[in-house]
């Protein structure tokens, strides 16, 4: 019998200072991550909707890759994306896919001066390191960052606190970044984030990260655990990769069709593009989609959904209760021609099939700032 190996919990750059505010820990892809403090998640769901909320994502893949006009062809061999029209400093939403156009990770990428920053989950950053070093042969100085974390501040009053610490970023359009100086080191900030409210996403090196965050605090910002971020993409209707998405799950079951290139559809020249193009001419027979349970239960991860007629048609991957909304919300996958909005559907829950209803996504109003007066 082989012997069982011991991984080590890794700890982000910020883990005393979670410590230091009562912070309750779970083991969350091989780190211990703060899930809530003392307020409670609705509590912090609440604050962070309404005023700014500070979440330590530095779990989380920072992937930098440097290289000519050759690199933009190919990656644009991987991704979905048109990479030759991306601006400098601007981001897009994108999928690393298989050949079937299963999602092996959902990630953002970043067009920086000599080449690109891609944020990789954090469950899903070694392998996509792997599978990125192999498809680009070694041709490119990849760095995988462990000594950069990445901070989030989300919520309307996000960019006035950023501001007092940082002059110039509220010149920023949302999914665009720029590099700016703190404490006379670079960090690289993104008008982005994943609550469905206006924020920013700031890449710093690791010793300078705990200065920061304390300084955002003493702006007015608190601390926000994974547990009320959940809550909030949830909301939002924004994908969590292991739950609406998996490397048996294309972009366009997951309903994201909006991420990818019409143009490069049209080439068929990237990892999976060819399931792409058949899915979007004929279809899918399985959806993504949003479902508003009736009263008060929550539907949790697996929970099956049936018809009227009693047949199993679909599963929820996402449920819980939503603060901002008072009452339960979910996502989950069902066959296309029950996809129709206002859909009359069950849930089992306990035993019992509970009604619900297809809706729309997403349950909240995102409050993303599109553009901004420079």
């Amino acid at each position: 019998m082989g012997k069982r190996v011991n991984m080590e919990i890794k700890k982000t750059s910020l883990y005393k200072l979670h410590q230091d505010s009562n912070a309750k820990f779970v083991e969350f892809a091989g780190y211990k991550m703060p899930i809530q403090y003392s307020d409670g998640i609705v509590e912090e769901h609440r604050f962070t909707r309404n005023h700014s909320g500070i979440f330590d994502v530095s779990h989380m893949g920072q992937l930098f890759i440097n290289g000519d006009d050759n690199l933009i062809e190919d990656l644009e061999k991987i991704f979905p994306l048109d990479l030759k029209n991306l601006e400098l400093n601007h981001s897009k939403y994108s999928f690393l896919m298989n050949d079937e156009a299963g999602i092996y990770d959902d990630l953002i990428i970043t067009k920086l001066e000599k080449g690109f920053l891609i944020i990789l989950n954090a469950a899903c950053k070694d392998n996509d390191y792997k599978i990125l070093s192999k498809l680009l042969d070694n041709k490119y100085k990849m760095v995988l960052d462990e000594k950069r974390s990445l901070i989030a501040i989300q919520g309307p009053k996000s960019a006035k606190i950023l501001n007092n610490i940082i002059d110039g970023i509220e010149n920023l359009n949302f999914m665009s970044g720029d590099w700016f100086l703190f404490q006379d080191q670079k960090i690289y900030i993104t008008r982005s984030g994943y609550t469905g409210e206006d924020g920013f996403e700031i890449s710093l090196p690791n010793q300078n990260a705990e200065k920061f965050t304390k300084k955002l605090i003493e702006k007015g910002a608190k601390l926000i655990g994974l547990g009320a971020r959940d809550t909030l993409r949830l909301e939002a209707g924004l994908c969590l990769y292991g739950h609406e998405l998996d490397k048996d799950k294309t972009p366009v079951e997951a309903n994201l069709k909006w991420a990818i290139s019409k143009e490069r559809v049209l080439k068929g020249n990237f990892i999976g593009s060819n399931i792409i193009y058949k899915q979007l001419t004929d279809g899918v027979r399985k959806i993504r989609v949003g479902i508003k349970p009736e009263g008060k239960v929550i539907a949790r991860e697996k929970t099956k959904i049936f018809n009227q007629s009693d047949l199993h048609i679909g599963e929820i991957t996402s449920g819980t209760f939503g603060p901002s909304i008072n009452g339960p919300v979910a996502m989950g996958y069902v066959e296309n021609k029950f996809s129709e909005k206002n859909t009359k559907v069950f849930l089992e829950v306990r035993g019992k099939k509970h009604p619900a209803n297809i809706c729309g996504l997403p349950f909240y109003k995102k409050n993303y700032v599109k553009g901004v007066n420079k």
